[in-house]
C-alpha cells in the first residue's frame, strides 16, 4: 500500500487505486454525483453551466462524469460534449458510435487472426540433412 495526501482535502490515506482522494471526499463525491444525476433527470435542458451553479459542483467534475459514461443526456438536452477523435456532438462518453466502431475494427484487424493449416508438405530429407553419429 502506498500513503498518499488527498487531491482534495489534504488528509493523508492509504492509496489503493483510481483516484487520489481519501475515502470520505470518495464518499462526498458520490452524493454529489447522485444529486447530480437526480438534478439532470428533473431538469433535463439545464446546460452545464446551470448544473454546475444549481448543484455546486466543479465543472471539470461533471464533465469527468460524462466521459466516464456515468451521466447521459437526453437527445433533446443541450448539452453535449465533442467525439474525441472526430470531433462529432455527443451525449456521453469519449468516441462517438462510428468512431467506437472504427476502433473495434481496426483492434480485430490487428489482432493475429489462426491462418487455415495447410497440409503438411513432406519434405525429402537430403543425406545431407540426416543425423550421423560416430562410432567408438
Amino acid at each position: 500500500m502506498e500513503v498518499r495526501n488527498c487531491r482534495k482535502c489534504g488528509r493523508i490515506f492509504n492509496y489503493i487505486s483510481g483516484m487520489p482522494i481519501c475515502p470520505i471526499c470518495k464518499e462526498e463525491n458520490e452524493k454529489k454525483f447522485h444529486e447530480v444525476k437526480e438534478y439532470i433527470r428533473e431538469n433535463h435542458k439545464a446546460t452545464i453551466p446551470q448544473i454546475c451553479e444549481d448543484c455546486g459542483v466543479d465543472r471539470n467534475q461533471v464533465y469527468h462524469w460524462i466521459r466516464e459514461e456515468r451521466l447521459v443526456f437526453a437527445d433533446d438536452s443541450p448539452v453535449g460534449i465533442n467525439c474525441e477523435k472526430c470531433g462529432a456532438s455527443i451525449k456521453t462518453g469519449r468516441f462517438c458510435e462510428k468512431c467506437k466502431a472504427d476502433m473495434a475494427n481496426h483492434l480485430q484487424e490487428s489482432i493475429a487472426k489462426p491462418k487455415p493449416l495447410q497440409e503438411a508438405r513432406k519434405k525429402q530429407v537430403s543425406s545431407k540433412e540426416k543425423m550421423r553419429f560416430l562410432d567408438h
